[in-house]
């Protein structure tokens, strides 16, 4: 298992268009995503899941990665926060 942290930068938090962007950029990997807030986590495929953790700005996300291609999965959502969140 493969895992990355990031505070959002975003004044909105994870909103409505880049968690749709970054559900089809996760979508493109076969393995199993989890996207945790504090407490709370969520499938890292799943629009609705990923809107109802109601990320705001300042909050850690942590993206955990399990699969064959883990770590390019990690490497993708890193690279996909830090530019759009």
């Amino acid at each position: 298992m493969q895992s990355i942290s990031y505070v959002i930068k975003d004044p909105i938090g994870i909103h409505a268009r880049p968690a749709g962007s970054l559900i089809k950029e996760l979508g493109a990997f076969s393995s199993k995503v989890t996207i945790k807030r504090g407490a709370d986590s969520c499938d890292g495929k799943k629009l609705l899941a990923l809107m109802k953790l109601k990320v705001k700005q300042g909050e850690t996300v942590v993206v955990e990665a399990d699969g064959a291609d883990e770590e390019a999965t990690v490497k993708a959502a890193e690279a996909f926060l830090t530019k759009n969140l």
